[in-house]
């Protein structure tokens, strides 16, 4: 990556090393400057990632999907699924 680079991370868990990011933000030498994540290797309340508490990161849970307009959709399309079913 270029120096002052920004890392943001919302397509899956697992894909980025938290353990390598948190160090690399850390270091000052390093190319990346900041990140967003929404997505992490453990999801759920009892995650443990290295990235809580980093100041050069963002997190943020992964959400995207849940706007009300979104939670229709997912409503609508399983009514289909199971209309369709029967």
């Amino acid at each position: 990556m270029k120096p002052g680079s920004v890392l943001v991370n919302t397509a899956r868990g697992g894909l980025v090393d938290e353990i390598a990011l948190d160090r690399a933000l850390r270091d000052p030498r390093a190319p990346i400057a900041v990140a967003a994540v929404d997505v992490f290797r453990t999801e759920g309340p009892d995650r443990a990632s290295p990235l809580i508490g980093n100041p050069y990161c963002l997190l943020s849970p992964h959400v995207a999907g849940m706007t009300w307009s979104a939670m229709r959709q997912a409503v609508s399309d399983l009514c289909a699924r199971i209309t369709a079913v029967r």
